[in-house]
This record gives C-alpha cells, sequence and structure tokens, in this order.
C-alpha cells in the first residue's frame, strides 16, 4: 500500500476532501510544518555559497540540516496520524456485549486515545522547532528569498496550532488525569512564546520586503 507521503498533491488533497476520516487535521498539520521547514531549507539553500552571506555560512548549514532532519520527521508523521486515529476507531468497534468485554473495549479506548495523543504533542514538538530556524533563516537569509522564510515560519506556527487542536479533542476523552494534566502542561510549554516568536519573524520579514 503506498503511504500517503509518497502521494503526488492532488490524490492527497482529494483524499483530504473526501468523506473518509483520514487524513484529516493531523496529517494535514504535519503536512504543514514539513512545508514549513522545507522552505527554511530553501532559503538556507541559498544563502549558503553566496560571498555576500559567508559570514553566516556555517550557521546556515547548521540550520538546513536541522530543517531537512525536521522535514523528514515531520512527513513521517502524517501516516503516524492516520495510524493512531484508526487505532482509536478500531477499539471503539470492538464487541461490547458483556462485562469482560465492555472492559477490554474501555482499556483499548482509553490506550488509543492515550497513542492519538502522543502523535500530535510530537508533532507540536516538531513545529516548534521549525519556527525557531524560521526565525534565524529570516534573520541571516539570502534576501532574494526572504520571503520564503516569512511564509514558513507562519506554516510551521499553523502546524503547531491545528496539532494542538488534536491534543486538545483527544485528551478530554482520556480518563487518566495525571496523564492528560502532563501533556497539557507540556503543550502549554510548546504554546508558549510560539507567536511572539512567529510575529518576530513576520516582521522581520516584511520589513525586509516593504
Amino acid at each position: 500500500m503506498t503511504e500517503i507521503k509518497d502521494t503526488a498533491i492532488e490524490p492527497f488533497l482529494d483524499a483530504l476532501a473526501s468523506s473518509q476520516a483520514t487524513p484529516g487535521g493531523g496529517s494535514a498539520a504535519a503536512i504543514l510544518g514539513a512545508m514549513g521547514a522545507a522552505l527554511v531549507s530553501m532559503v538556507c539553500n541559498l544563502t549558503i555559497g553566496k560571498k555576500k552571506y559567508a559570514e553566516v555560512e556555517d550557521e546556515m548549514k547548521d540550520v538546513l540540516a536541522k530543517a531537512e532532519d525536521l522535514r523528514q520527521r515531520m512527513t513521517g508523521m502524517i501516516q503516524e496520524d492516520v495510524k493512531a486515529f484508526d487505532t482509536v476507531m478500531g477499539a471503539y468497534g470492538m464487541p461490547k456485549e458483556t462485562d469482560a468485554e465492555k472492559d477490554a473495549r474501555g482499556e483499548a479506548i482509553q490506550a488509543a486515545l492515550k497513542q492519538a495523543t502522543e502523535v500530535p504533542i510530537r508533532c507540536c514538538h516538531l513545529a516548534r522547532e521549525v519556527i525557531d530556524l524560521a526565525l534565524t533563516a529570516s534573520e541571516k537569509g539570502n534576501l532574494n528569498v526572504i520571503s520564503d522564510a516569512g511564509v514558513g515560519v507562519l506554516s510551521a506556527y499553523a502546524a503547531l496550532r491545528s496539532a494542538a487542536l488534536n491534543v486538545f479533542i483527544n485528551a478530554k476523552m482520556i480518563s487518566d488525569k495525571s496523564f492528560v494534566d502532563a501533556k497539557l502542561s507540556e503543550l502549554e510549554g510548546l504554546l508558549d512564546g510560539a507567536e511572539a516568536a512567529t510575529e518576530k519573524a513576520y516582521g522581520i520579514v516584511k520589513g525586509k520586503v516593504s
């Protein structure tokens, strides 16, 4: 079976628009993050090797390596989100005729919901890293493609907030309060400062292109 990451954009958008539950918002969030990372990489690739930007070349090489790693990891999360959702649906589809079946089904649902919360949390972590890299690219990248650093940071921020919604929706159905509290606290830490970093990068880019 061909994975979503290996399909062309039009078939993916068709699948996203269809009545099927997957791929959905979680996969879209991962793609947004991967696009953000790819745009950071582009800015780096068009800065490295340019005499005008020799002073920042080493730093841009480091940003490029990190952005490419993040792009690959976020691309892989497209399918992870689908699998997590399918696991939840599979748990809800378990038999519930007897008390034993009800107990087993309840445990499976809770385990699946935890898994479905971990995936978008990881996506949030990666997106937050992309935001920081995009800020550096905005500050030091090639002026001829600096607008792409702005698009990259906005894509990464959209990925972060989009994935956060999936954390919230799953967390409210999890009965393990300590798990929920820990994950929401983790998420709050990732969201904290993200908007400010995004606006800073956007402002820098706007100032350079206006």
